[in-house]
């Protein structure tokens, strides 16, 4: 790979390897293009703060801990350099006019199940859970009222004893695989066994309800979250650009600006 440099600063080969880890990429040689990245725009925006003789304010987090020199110089840049303007009323109610199907309340089901333990790993004990399960299935194919006693006698979730009821039950409270299996279920149909990380289930579902349109007032300082983080991260990115366009950056290319971008 080559040397990589910003105004003459040379970024090692050694930090860019320990970058990499915090890079994810389909092959080694992305994943060192984009660490190599990360380090340039990294030295850009130091120097930069060094330049303007940026004041070092290291500030605690949530947790307590102090943030570094380094980083505190970035962050105090960025608030310095960079404005990004507040979504007024109007566009806030206009965000959300316009985006009203991300603003819904998740459904609900009111199900049940039984479950056959058991765990992936163990392959005797999850062969066993499978014919369990399809026994079960067949007999409530056959008499399917006979749900609740044959939770009550056969299912290994603490929920036997309620007949597996798991009430009231939405999107993120079950595993991936349940949830696909719920989604479905028309009401009353019971589902064929459901396999997950700690068994087989059997699935019936009592009925399911409707997610409802949430006001906006209920949603407004969410979308304003939003609309403060899009912005400020297109803001964020245009001065990098902007930093960019004025570099003598040698080893890895970046989009840069020959003009100023951020207004």
């Amino acid at each position: 790979m080559p040397a990589v440099s910003v105004n003459g600063v040379s970024i090692s080969r050694k930090a860019i390897a320990a970058e990499v880890q915090n890079t994810p990429a389909r092959t080694p040689a992305e994943g060192w293009r984009a660490a190599a990245r990360a380090l340039v725009v990294r030295e850009l925006l130091l120097q930069e703060a060094r330049r303007l003789e940026i004041p070092v304010d290291q500030q605690l987090d949530t947790d307590g801990r102090r943030e570094t020199e380094e980083d505190a110089l970035m962050r105090a840049l960025l608030e310095q350099e960079v404005r990004t303007p507040v979504a007024d009323e109007e566009a806030l109610r206009r965000f959300y006019a316009n985006n009203l199907r991300r603003f819904v309340s998740p459904a609900l089901w009111e199900a049940d199940h039984i479950l056959c333990a058991a765990r992936r790993d163990d392959v005797a004990a999850f062969a066993a859970a499978r014919e369990k399960a399809a026994h079960l299935a067949a007999e409530l194919a056959v008499a399917p009222d006979r749900f609740d006693a044959l939770a009550r006698a056969h299912s290994d979730c603490p929920s036997a004893a309620v007949g597996g009821s798991l009430g009231q039950i939405g999107p993120g409270d079950t595993t991936p695989e349940f949830q696909a299996g719920l989604a479905g279920l028309a009401a009353g149909e019971i589902s064929a066994p459901v396999e997950t990380r700690y068994g087989v289930h059997l699935i019936r579902v009592h009925r399911r309800i409707e997610g409802r349109q949430l006001p906006f007032e209920a949603v407004r300082e969410r979308i304003a979250a939003y609309l403060e983080d899009h912005v400020a991260r297109s803001a964020y990115a245009q001065y990098v650009s902007l930093l960019v366009g004025r570099a003598d950056i040698k080893g890895v290319a970046l989009d840069g600006a020959d003009s100023p971008l951020v207004q």
